[in-house]
């Protein structure tokens, strides 16, 4: 058993277990690769340390211009960024990171721990929200689910998924309805997944948090609500719509009738 305890301000006082799940990588068998930018040296080495448990590859950039620079260089799996920089606000960064080709998950590491701050970073494109102090355990937790739902550890699938006039192929990554393209974050694509194999099912926020999350410590099932809100904006705006809310238990997908 692998167990990291280092005594930091950034960390609640636990002992995280580190290394003790089946380790993930690249679908060709590479390592993953991470790009961590946070601008105290002694929080990035102890996150990279933690990460190492896993035999992932990380980088680490301490401003926005380094960061910006290595994410170039290294074309990183998944990036763990910090909002507050010392040049370059973290936002900035990720809308640019945003204007690229290629689609990296992002998650935030940060102080700021309002709503309105977790809401804005979601809404600017991040893939997931933490704040300091945090354990290492659910960061790489968090990471790990961040991983799958890009799609890194795994070669294409030819599944391509119908509901209605709403089409998604997970081959190509593309979703569709009434023949329109609808562009998704990783996170957004794999909620609508995973609804879209269970049509017509009654779903409830803690099971879709364990399944697409991958959250087997207990997460927040307020993120459910938050991202079911983005999805309804882009599948059913201004359309007859398809993600239905069941009170008292979570959501449903089923094609208009």
């Amino acid at each position: 058993m692998t167990t990291l305890s280092v005594p930091t301000d950034h960390l609640r006082h636990r002992q995280p277990i580190l290394g003790q799940l089946p380790r993930i990588h690249r679908a060709d068998g590479s390592a993953i690769r991470v790009l961590l930018v946070d601008d105290e040296p002694a929080l990035t080495n102890l996150v990279k340390m933690a990460l190492h448990y896993e035999g992932w590859i990380v980088d680490v950039a301490h401003n926005g211009h380094e960061a910006v620079s290595r994410f170039e260089e290294t074309d990183p799996d998944v990036l763990v960024l910090d909002i507050m920089l010392p040049d370059i606000d973290g936002m900035e960064i990720l809308q640019r990171i945003r204007e690229a080709e290629t689609y990296t998950p992002i998650l935030f590491l940060t102080a700021r721990d309002s709503v309105t701050d977790r809401v804005t970073g979601l809404t600017a494109g991040a893939d997931d929200y933490m704040t300091k102090p945090f354990s290492l355990e659910e960061l790489v937790a968090r990471l790990r689910g961040l991983i799958r739902r890009s799609n890194v550890t795994e070669a294409a699938k030819d599944e391509v998924l119908k509901v209605g006039d709403l089409v998604l192929d997970s081959g190509s990554r593309e979703v569709t309805r009434a023949g329109e393209p609808i562009s998704l974050s990783a996170t957004e694509f794999e909620l609508l997944r995973y609804l879209m194999r269970k049509p017509r099912r009654a779903l409830s926020r803690t099971e879709i948090l364990d399944r697409v999350w991958h959250y087997g410590f207990g997460g927040r099932a307020s993120i459910v609500d938050l991202y079911v809100s983005y999805l309804r904006k882009k599948i059913d705006a201004g359309r007859e719509p398809m993600i239905h809310t069941v009170r008292g238990v979570g959501y449903m997908l089923r094609p208009p009738r």
